[in-house]
């Protein structure tokens, strides 16, 4: 029997690979008012776009990407306290308001073929899904981008503490604290221009010198868990991916 003759196949193109990320699961946290953009309140379109562009090249490396959005572009709990409104109504309408702005971003994200889903501490299942750990966890494993909505449906806490809450339980890598500056300074840069921009800092220092990160609450939950937090400036394009692959940006809090 004549033996057989093995042709070698065809070589087969090589096939994509992902780029290698520091940080695989993120937590994105951006203020209510930054949604507002340069109207100071409601909603500035162009704005938003330019944010969920921003999520759209975290989630096209890769990474995946959980969001928490404050209210403060609809309505500020504490300022209403302030005002004389009893503190515990006030911050459930602050809640309320970041369901309105997770279910506009979602809306935009979706525009952009990004398959997302918003789930709120408060239940309203005609709206959105009600926050069950599990179940997020589940979303991100299939590379779906998860807004969570209504802080952590508790008064008295802000959407910082709800951040670094859901951070932690999902087993996000980092918070990216999304900004209007470079990162982490030693005065307000905006009516200091001779302040000092901090590359890295610890949470003793945070802490100790009050500056403006997250609040007192966020900042320990994250020192007690090791969880590491990212200042920078959201409107630099590609900073939130530059951040994902390794590349120092913004100031380290860790």
């Amino acid at each position: 029997m004549a033996d057989a003759i093995l042709t070698a196949a065809p070589d087969a193109s090589p096939s994509p690979v992902d780029p290698p990320l520091l940080y695989r699961r993120v937590l994105l946290k951006l203020s209510g008012e930054a949604l507002a953009g340069p109207k100071g309140f409601g909603f500035d379109f162009e704005t938003i776009g330019g944010f969920a562009d921003e999520i759209k090249r975290a989630v096209d490396i890769g990474a995946e990407v959980g969001l928490v959005i404050g209210g403060g572009n609809i309505v500020r709990g504490a300022q209403l306290s302030r005002l004389g409104m009893d503190r515990v109504a006030a911050d459930y309408m602050g809640m309320l308001g970041t369901v309105i702005n997770a279910l506009a971003l979602q809306d935009i994200l979706e525009r952009r073929g990004i398959d997302t889903r918003v789930m709120t501490a408060i239940r309203m299942e005609e709206l959105a899904e009600p926050y069950i750990r599990r179940r997020a966890i589940r979303h991100f494993e299939k590379k779906r981008t998860v807004i969570f909505a209504a802080g952590t449906g508790n008064p008295y806490f802000s959407t910082d503490t709800a951040a670094a809450l859901r951070a932690i339980q999902m087993q996000a890598d980092v918070i990216i604290k999304a900004t209007s500056v470079d990162g982490v300074y030693s005065a307000d840069p905006k009516l200091h221009p001779d302040a000092r921009l901090y590359e890295q800092l610890s949470y003793r220092d945070v802490m100790r010198d009050e500056l403006a990160v997250m609040d007192q609450t966020a900042i320990t939950l994250c020192k007690e868990n090791a969880l590491p937090i990212i200042v920078l400036n959201i409107h630099n394009v590609g900073a939130v991916s530059r951040v994902i692959l390794g590349e120092r940006v913004g100031t380290l809090v860790s």
